[in-house]
């Protein structure tokens, strides 16, 4: 068994005083797993806080352009969810990040719930999102999940009740994802005027730690984020760059990559 990195609780608490974690986003198998491989270490260069990696799905839940045509690009190639696992048990060891899946109910069904979190966790995955499992049917799913060893998170949306949002943060173990935006993912330019006020509300509710994700792509966003949330979660930006560079060797990829988090916000962690 893989030895997992740094648990999410520990990864944060690691930040520097005032600072805010990255969390970038990754789709598995695009261009190649050799690329994912590849960045996974670039980005874990990079001072991250954890890395997110996405499983490709044929439709996926709340996912933009940019990233449906990487799951759709990675699916052609026939990628599956055991090469996925096979590549992550592999760098698993050489990161310090830890490394949260991303992926739909459907694909933990078809593998078998406590033979897929088992196999996570032997993969050196320290926690999971499952956006399409809410409560309460996530109940169950989150005590197998914990007891695997794996941490829980799930996703509150701007739209989402307060007494929903009760219910989500005490499914959440590892942090709570909130999106900035309701929609899709994608780079915007603006974070909306009502995020801190919907971050509050959620401190008030939980000590685990929140990260906000969906249209975040520039230093200015991660300065706005700073004191509010604590941690940014970078996705479809990510994505664009490496669409532009996919014809690219796996090793400049990587770079671009983990350059383009270190310029995200050169001062934290």
């Amino acid at each position: 068994m893989v030895k997992s990195p740094r648990s999410i609780a520990q990864s944060f608490a690691d930040r520097k005083t005032g600072g805010i974690g990255l969390i970038p986003f990754l789709p598995a198998g695009f261009p190649n797993l050799e690329t994912t491989a590849a960045t996974l270490k670039a980005i874990d260069a990079a001072g991250v806080s954890a890395i997110e990696i996405g499983f490709p799905f044929s439709d996926p839940i709340a996912d933009g352009p940019t990233i449906q045509h990487s799951y759709t690009a990675a699916l052609s190639q026939k990628i599956k969810v055991a090469d996925i696992l096979a590549m992550l048990r592999q760098s698993a060891s050489q990161l310090s990040a830890p490394l949260v899946g991303m992926l739909s109910y459907s694909i933990v069904y078809r593998h078998g719930p406590e033979k897929f979190f088992a196999d996570a966790r032997s993969a050196g995955i320290s926690g999971l999102i499952i956006p399409d499992l809410p409560p309460p049917e996530a109940n169950k799913i989150c005590r197998q999940i914990r007891a695997a060893g794996i941490d829980t998170i799930l996703l509150v949306a701007p739209t989402t009740t307060t007494e929903r949002r009760r219910e989500i943060v005490e499914l959440c173990s590892g942090f709570v994802y909130y999106l900035s935006v309701s929609g899709i993912t994608g780079a915007r330019e603006d974070l909306p005027a009502d995020l801190a006020k919907n971050v509050s509300e959620l401190r008030t509710m939980t000590d685990r730690p929140i990260c906000v994700g969906f249209g975040i792509s520039k230093p200015a966003h991660i300065t706005a984020l700073t004191g509010i949330a604590d941690g940014a979660i970078v996705g479809s930006a990510i994505v664009k760059r490496m669409t532009e560079l996919a014809s690219s060797p796996p090793a400049e990829i990587a770079k671009a990559i983990g350059d383009y988090c270190r310029s995200l916000r050169p001062n934290s962690r």
